[in-house]
C-alpha cells in the first residue's frame, strides 16, 4: 500500500472513476493531484477523505491543485502566502510531515524567488509533489530546458532530495515520447524512508501516477474498529449461545456478574455475526459491470502493446480502445443512476428510504481528524490527540472551573453527609418485574454500542430465560446499592462543531457511548424517577424539556403570546434569552443528590443515583486508537438515559427565583425571562431584580451564565425612539439585539417573523436540491416516494413553529409558497406553468395556509387535553378582549386566532377529553388479559358456522359468569355503543367525531361502571374489538386516555372481590349477543355527555379541512383538471417516472407543447387543421385530423378525457400519443 500518491489528473470532474481505481489500488493517506480544472463554484466530494483545493483564477477551467487527505489520518491545512499553484497541509502517518502539491504550467515564467518562499514556508520535514514540467537529466530526462535548471537551483540551495531515478511520468501524444516532468523532492531527513514507483496505466490521463510508500511501514492501512453487520446476523445461534444463567448472575459479586454476561454476549455475537470487513478508503463503483470490465481489458491491452510497440497505428488502435471505454463506462454510470433512484418506491421502508436519499445527494458525516494544536506545540499521533481531546474533556467538568465563592459554598454543604436509607417500604424501590423490563427494551431506539460492545438488539434477541436471569442481575443492582465499575465506563468520538477551529481541542463535542445494557436499567429507574417528580409536582410547571406532552413549542407560544398582549395594550416587552457555560459538564452531583433529598427520596432509587454520579471516566476513540483513562469530576454523565432528567432536576430551582412580575420559561438549559410594562424605568427594574436573584441562584448552584452569549430583546411598536434598557449580568451590561434566535424560531424586536421567514425559505430552498437529485422528467424516483421525501426533508422545516410564526401577515407567509410549488412541480413532474389549485389538488397536498391552519388547530385541542399544560385554562381578561375587538391592526395573540378559526369551523362546543393526569405506576405490574378461543382460526378461512360452534363450547366453560356484550358504530354521521347485559341494554351517541376506536372502548368503560354498580359476582365482557384489548394489555404510555380509566375500574372490581374475564369475539358471524349489541349500537338516538379524545379531534379537524378544500375545488369548473379530478384525493402513480411524468401533464392540461409559449412569451399555438388554439384536450379528444388513429386504438372516435387519462388511464393512451407525434412534445 502506497502512503502518498501525486498525479496530473488532466481535469478531475471527468476522473472520478480513475481516482477511485488509484484509491482502490493503493489506499493511500494523502493524494496530490494537480490540473484539477476547477472553477471556482465547483465542489467535489471522495468518500473517507477530506479535499483541499486551490483553483487557477482564469476565464475558463484550467490548472489547479488539490490535496485529498483521509480522514482516518492526522492532518491540518496549511495557509500558504504564493502566487504559485500550490496548497499543503501537515498529516501524520508514522511521523508529521508536510505534503505540498504543485503545479508549475510550461508556458508560465516562474521566479525563483517564489519557488524559495514557497519552500521557506513549508514545515520541516515536507514532501514536495507535483508536476513541475522541468527536464533535466538528473531525473531521467534526455535534455534540460529552462524550468530544469530552476528546479536544479532549489534542490542545491536549499539541501533538498529528489526521489526520482530515471522513471517515465508522462506521455506526449502528439510526439509519441515518454518524458519525466512530474517529481517527488523531500527534506534530507525523511529521503531513506521512502521510495517512488510508477504506475503502469495512465487512467485516462497522459500523466502516470507516482506511489510513494514509507518503508518504516510497509503495510500501513487505516484501522477502524471493526462492527457487526446485524442484517447478517444468525439470531437463533446467538440466542443459544448467548445463554445468561442463574448461577451466572446469582454465585459471584456483581463485578464478575457483568463481566461474565458481557463475555458470553460477546463470544455468542462472534459466533453468530458476522463483521464488517476493514475495507478502508476502498471506493464503491456501482455501475460496474462486466461490459466496462472488457472494455478496460482492451484498452489495457492496447495500452500494453502501444507501450512495447509506440507506432502510430498501435496509437490509434489505443485511443479507439479508449474512447469506447469511455462511452460503456458513460453508458453504464447513467442506467446505474437511473435504476438506483428507480428503487426508490412507495413500498420502500424509511429505513432503507433514507440510506438510498443520503447516497444519491452524497450526504456524508465529517469526521476527519485535524492535527491539534495545545500551547504552541503541534499534536499529530492519533493517540496524543485522543489524549489531548480528552484532557480538554476532563477539564470542563473539572470542578476548578467553579468560582471561588462557589467552592467555598461547595465546600461547606458537602460536610453533610445524605442518608438515603429508608426503614419503611416505598413502593418506587420495589423490585423491577419482567413486564417492566419489556415495556423499556421494546421502546429502545438503535444506538452505537458501548465499551462492551453490546447493542440493544442483541438484548432483545436473547431467549426469554435469558433475559429473565439479566433482569435479576439488575435486581441485585438495584438492591445491593452497588453499581458495576463495568459501566461507570464510556467511550467518547470527538466530533468538530460546526464553524469552530479544528486544530482547538476544545472545538470537538463529545459523543459518549455507554454500555446499553447499563442504560436499559437506567431506562427502567429513570421511567419511576419521572414519575415520582411529576406526581408529587416537583418540576416547574414553566419547565418543558423532555416531559410528558410537553415540547419547545409551549416556551415559544408563552413569549409570543406576552409580545402580542404587550403589543396590543401598548406596552414594552424586554426579553433576556440567557446562555449557561458547560451547564451538562458542570452540573453540581452533590446538589443533584441534595435536591433529591429535599423531595423526600429515599432508598434504592436515589442510593442508585449516588452510585451511578461516582467515578465516572471515559476514554476518547480517534480512528482506532483510544486515549487514556480520565475522569469526568462534575457534570452529568454524557450518553446516559437518567441525564437529562438528573440535569433537569438541578436546574428546575431557577425559575423559583423570578419575582411574580417577571415570567419565564425554560426547556431544559434554554431559559428566557421577560416583563412588560409602559415604563421603561420600571421594566428595567424589575428585570434587574430577576437577574440579579438568578445569578446568586447560580452562584450558589454551581451553574455560570455566559456574558458574551446573554442577549436580550426590546420589543415594541411604539414609533418614537425608546432606548433599550441597561441591564447587567455579573458586572457585564447585557447586549440587545434587533432579533435573536430562539429554540429553532428567530424572533424580531417588531414580531414581523420576517427574519425567521427569510431564513427558512434559504434552508428549504437548498434542501430542494434532493428532490431536483432525485426528479427527473424521464427517469427518477416515483411520485409517492418523492412526497414523502418532501414531507419529511422540506414541509417538516416548514411545520416546525408554523403556530407561531403563522401570526405574521400574510404578504410575509406568502414568501414560503414558492418553496411548496417548486417541490410539488419536481414531485409530480408537472409542467412549470401549471395552476397552483391543480398542483394542490393532483398531490394531494393543501396549500400552506390551510396546513397551518390545521397544525394550529392540532397544537390548540393539545393543550386544552392537557390539565397541566400553562396555558391550559388560558382565557383573555375582558378589557384586553374589549381592547382587541377595538384594535383590529394588532395581530391577536394565538388563543384568540385559534377562537376565531374555531367559531369558522364550527368547533367551538367540543368539549377534549384530558389526558390522564396519574397513570399507572410504571413498578405496577398490569394484571389484565383477555382470552381469544378463536386466535387459530383465520376469519376469511373460517365459516361462521364454525365460529359459533367454538362460541358455544367456550360458553359451556364458563356458564356460571355473566356475559356483557359490547360493540361500537361509526357511521357517515354517527358514532355510537351498545352494552348488552342479560336484561339491560344500554346504547348511546358519541359525538361524530369519536373513533371507531373510541366507541369500542367507551362501550367496555361503560360496562365496567355498570358492574361496578352491582353485587360482587362472575362477569365476562365479551368484546368484538381486538384492537382494544390489545392496547388495554400492551398499556403504552400514549395510548387512549380511557385505557387507563378501564384498568383503574378493573382493579376495583378485583379488589371489590369481582372475577372479570374479557374475551375477543369475531364481529359479524351470528353470535347472538354480539348481533344484538352490534344492531342497538346502529339504533342508538341517545347523546352520551362525553368528550372527544384529542387523537379523534386531529383526524376530524383534517377531514373538515379535507372537506372545505373539496368545497373549493367544487367551484373550480374552468379547471382543465377538474373534468379529470374532481375529487380531492390520493390517486395511484405509475412505476415508470416518465410514463407518470407524461400522465401528469395531461391530465393538468399544460405540457411543453401547449404552454411553452407563457414562458417564452409567444403567441399560443393553434391546431392547422381547425384553426384554433392548441390544447391537451383539443389532441386528445376533438381533433378531427386524428379520428383514424382514434378509431384504430380506442375503437371510437368519441372519447373523453377520464376515459383516457382518468383514474385508470386508458392502456393505449401513450401509443396514441406516439403514434400522433405528440409523445416527445409534452
Amino acid at each position: 500500500m502506497a502512503s502518498l500518491v501525486s498525479w496530473n489528473c488532466r481535469g478531475l470532474k471527468t476522473k472520478i472513476s480513475d481516482l477511485k481505481d488509484i484509491i482502490n489500488i493503493y489506499r493511500p493517506a494523502c493524494i496530490a493531484l494537480q490540473e484539477t480544472h476547477f472553477k471556482t463554484t465547483d465542489n467535489i466530494k471522495v468518500k473517507h477523505y477530506s479535499v483541499l483545493n486551490k483553483n487557477y483564477d482564469s476565464d475558463r477551467a484550467s490548472g489547479g491543485v488539490a490535496l485529498l487527505i483521509a480522514k482516518d489520518i492526522p492532518s491540518a491545512p496549511l495557509q500558504l502566502n504564493t502566487s504559485l499553484q500550490a496548497i499543503a497541509a501537515r498529516i501524520h502517518t508514522i511521523s508529521l510531515i508536510t505534503i505540498c502539491s504543485l503545479y508549475l504550467p510550461p508556458n508560465q515564467q516562474i521566479n525563483q524567488i517564489d519557488l524559495n518562499e514557497l519552500v521557506y514556508q513549508l514545515p520541516d520535514p515536507f514532501i514536495l509533489l507535483g508536476d513541475f514540467n522541468g527536464h533535466s537529466s538528473i531525473w531521467g530526462s534526455s535534455d534540460s530546458n529552462s524550468r530544469g535548471v530552476q528546479i536544479e537551483q532549489l534542490l542545491t540551495d536549499h539541501n533538498l532530495c529528489i526521489l526520482n531515478s530515471d522513471q517515465q511520468t508522462y506521455f506526449h501524444q502528439p510526439t509519441k515520447t515518454f518524458h519525466s516532468i512530474d517529481l517527488a523532492i523531500c527534506s534530507p531527513s525523511i529521503y531513506p524512508f521512502f521510495d517512488l514507483a510508477i504506475d503502469n496505466s495512465l487512467h485516462n490521463s497522459d500523466h502516470f501516477p507516482l506511489t510513494l510508500s514509507d518503508n518504516r511501514n510497509n503495510h500501513f492501512d487505516s484501522n477502524r474498529p471493526e462492527r457487526y453487520v446485524f442484517a447478517a446476523a444468525n439470531w437463533t445461534k446467538f440466542a443459544r449461545l448467548a445463554a445468561i444463567t442463574t448461577h451466572m448472575v446469582e454465585n459471584s459479586s456483581i463485578d464478575e456478574a457483568v463481566y461474565a454476561v458481557t463475555r458470553v454476549m460477546n463470544d455468542a455475537a462472534n459466533s453468530a455475526i458476522p463483521k464488517a470487513h476493514n475495507s478502508g478508503r476502498k471506493q464503491n463503483k456501482p455501475w460496474w459491470n462486466q461490459d466496462c470490465r472488457m472494455a478496460l481489458n482492451r484498452q489495457d491491452k492496447a495500452w500494453s502493446v502501444f507501450r512495447r510497440y509506440p507506432t502510430t497505428s498501435n496509437l490509434i488502435a489505443f485511443k479507439m480502445a479508449r474512447a469506447e471505454f469511455r462511452r460503456i463506462r458513460r453508458r453504464s454510470e447513467r442506467a446505474s443512476w437511473i435504476n438506483y433512484i428507480s428503487t426508490i418506491t412507495y413500498s420502500t421502508s424509511s429505513y432503507k428510504l433514507w440510506q438510498k436519499v443520503k447516497k444519491a445527494s452524497g450526504a456524508s458525516i465529517s469526521n476527519s481528524i485535524s492535527v491539534l494544536h495545545v500551547n504552541g506545540q503541534t499534536i499529530s499521533s492519533p493517540k496524543n490527540i485522543a489524549n489531548s481531546i480528552a484532557s480538554t474533556l476532563s477539564d470542563t467538568s473539572s470542578s476548578h472551573n467553579y468560582t471561588y465563592t462557589f467552592l467555598n459554598h461547595k465546600s461547606e454543604v458537602e460536610k453533610e453527609t445524605l442518608n438515603f436509607s429508608s426503614q419503611s417500604y416505598l413502593q418506587y424501590n420495589s423490585n423491577f418485574s419482567f413486564q417492566e423490563f419489556q415495556s423499556c427494551l421494546s421502546t429502545v431506539h438503535k444506538s452505537s454500542p458501548g465499551p462492551d460492545n453490546i447493542s440493544y438488539l442483541m438484548i432483545q434477541n436473547l431467549t426469554s430465560v435469558s433475559q429473565a436471569n439479566l433482569l435479576r442481575l439488575y435486581n441485585r443492582i438495584w438492591n445491593e446499592h452497588y453499581f458495576p465499575t463495568l459501566w461507570q465506563q464510556a467511550v467518547i468520538i470527538p466530533l468538530l462543531k460546526a464553524g469552530k477551529d479544528p486544530t482547538n481541542p476544545s472545538s470537538y463535542r463529545p459523543i459518549a457511548l455507554t454500555s446499553c445494557l447499563c442504560k436499559l436499567l437506567e431506562k427502567m429507574i429513570n421511567r419511576r424517577l419521572v414519575y415520582f417528580l411529576e406526581t408529587n409536582n416537583f418540576l416547574h410547571r414553566c419547565q418543558s424539556g423532555f416531559r410528558k406532552d410537553r415540547s419547545t413549542l409551549d416556551n415559544l407560544l408563552a413569549l409570543e403570546t406576552d409580545i402580542r398582549l404587550a403589543f396590543l395594550q401598548r406596552k414594552h416587552l424586554v426579553a433576556i434569552f440567557f446562555d449557561i457555560e458547560k451547564a451538562y459538564d458542570r452540573t453540581w452531583r452533590y446538589g443533584i443528590l441534595k435536591d433529591l433529598h429535599d423531595f423526600n427520596l429515599r432508598g434504592n432509587q436515589p442510593i442508585f443515583i449516588q452510585n451511578f454520579l461516582k467515578l465516572r471516566r471515559f476514554q476518547v476513540r480517534v480512528g482506532s486508537e483510544l486515549s487514556d483513562f480520565f475522569i469526568q469530576e462534575e457534570g452529568v454523565p454524557q450518553g446516559s438515559v437518567l441525564s437529562v432528567t438528573l440535569f433537569s432536576i438541578k436546574i428546575n430551582g431557577i425559575l423559583n427565583q423570578l419575582p411574580f412580575t417577571v415570567k419565564g420559561f425554560l426547556y431544559v438549559d434554554d431559559l428566557y425571562v421577560s416583563c412588560a410594562g409602559e415604563g421603561m424605568s420600571v421594566i428595567q427594574r424589575q428585570v434587574q431584580t430577576a437577574i440579579n436573584n438568578i445569578q446568586n441562584w447560580s452562584v450558589k448552584n454551581g451553574f455560570t451564565f455566559s456574558t458574551t452569549k446573554t442577549a436580550g430583546v426590546h420589543f415594541c411598536r411604539k414609533r418614537k425612539l425608546h432606548l433599550d434598557p441597561e441591564i447587567q449580568l455579573d458586572g457585564h451590561k447585557i447586549p440587545f439585539v434587533n432579533e435573536i434566535r430562539f429554540l429553532g424560531i428567530v424572533f424580531d424586536k417588531k414580531l414581523t417573523f420576517l427574519p425567521h421567514i427569510k431564513t427558512l425559505r434559504k434552508r428549504c430552498e437548498r434542501a430542494l436540491n434532493i428532490l431536483r437529485v432525485l426528479s427527473s422528467t424521464s427517469w427518477g424516483a416515483d411520485q409517492p416516494s418523492m412526497m414523502r421525501i418532501y414531507r419529511s426533508t422540506i414541509l417538516s422545516k416548514m411545520d416546525y413553529g408554523c403556530m407561531i410564526y403563522g401570526s405574521a401577515r400574510k404578504s410575509v407567509l406568502q414568501k414560503l409558497d414558492p418553496v411548496h410549488h417548486t417541490a410539488l412541480r419536481l414531485c409530480s413532474g408537472a409542467f412549470r406553468t401549471s395552476p397552483i389549485q391543480s398542483l394542490y389538488v393532483y398531490c394531494c397536498e393543501p396549500a400552506m395556509d390551510v396546513r397551518r391552519q390545521m397544525l394550529s388547530l392540532h397544537y390548540f385541542f393539545r393543550i386544552a387535553s392537557n390539565s397541566l399544560h400553562p396555558y391550559h385554562n388560558f382565557q383573555l381578561r375582558p378589557s384586553l378582549l374589549r381592547l382587541q375587538n377595538a384594535r383590529k391592526t394588532f395581530i391577536p395573540p394565538f388563543f384568540s386566532r385559534m377562537q376565531a378559526i374555531l367559531v369558522e369551523l364550527n368547533l367551538n362546543h367540543i368539549s377534549v377529553t384530558p389526558q390522564p393526569t396519574n397513570t399507572f405506576p410504571p413498578w405496577k405490574v398490569n394484571r389484565f388479559y383477555y382470552l381469544n378461543p378463536f386466535e387459530n382460526f383465520s376469519k376469511p378461512d373460517t365459516a361462521d358456522t364454525i365460529y359459533q360452534k367454538l362460541f358455544s363450547e367456550h360458553q359451556s366453560h364458563y356458564h356460571s359468569f355473566t356475559p356483557v356484550y359490547t360493540d361500537g358504530s361509526k357511521s357517515t354521521n354517527q358514532t355510537s355503543f351498545a352494552v348488552i347485559f342479560p336484561n339491560n341494554i344500554y346504547c348511546f351517541k358519541l359525538h361524530p367525531s369519536c373513533s371507531i376506536f373510541t366507541a369500542e372502548i367507551t362501550a367496555v368503560e361503560t360496562a365496567l361502571k355498570e358492574i361496578l354498580n352491582r353485587s360482587p359476582g362472575s362477569y365476562v365482557v365479551y368484546v368484538d374489538s381486538l384492537s382494544v384489548l390489545q392496547s388495554l394489555k400492551s398499556m403504552q404510555p400514549h395510548s387512549h386516555p380511557l385505557i387507563f380509566t378501564i384498568l383503574d375500574i378493573y382493579d376495583k372490581l378485583c379488589a371489590r372481590g369481582f372475577t372479570i374475564l374479557f374475551c375477543w369475539i369475531p364481529a359479524h358471524v351470528g353470535i347472538d349477543g354480539n348481533e344484538q349489541a352490534d344492531m342497538a349500537a346502529k339504533m342508538a338516538s341517545t347523546l352520551f355527555n362525553t368528550t372527544v379524545p384529542v387523537n379523534d379531534i386531529k383526524k376530524f379537524v383534517k377531514n373538515l379541512c379535507h372537506s372545505n378544500w373539496q368545497s373549493q375545488w367544487n367551484n373550480e369548473m374552468q379547471n382543465k383538471l377538474h373534468a379529470i379530478k374532481p375529487t380531492v384525493q390520493d390517486w395511484k402513480s405509475f412505476n415508470n417516472r416518465k410514463r407518470d411524468t407524461l400522465l401528469t401533464r395531461l391530465r393538468i392540461g399544460h405540457t411543453r407543447f401547449t404552454h411553452r409559449h407563457l414562458l417564452l412569451g409567444e403567441v399560443p399555438p393553434t391546431c392547422p387543421n381547425c384553426d384554433c388554439t392548441t390544447s391537451v384536450s383539443h389532441i386528445l379528444i376533438e381533433c378531427p385530423l386524428f379520428n383514424l388513429q382514434r378509431q384504430h386504438f380506442f375503437q371510437t372516435t368519441s372519447v373523453t378525457l377520464p376515459a383516457l387519462v382518468g383514474f385508470t388511464p386508458h392502456n393505449q393512451v401513450f401509443s396514441f400519443l406516439k403514434s400522433i407525434g405528440f409523445y416527445p412534445l409534452i
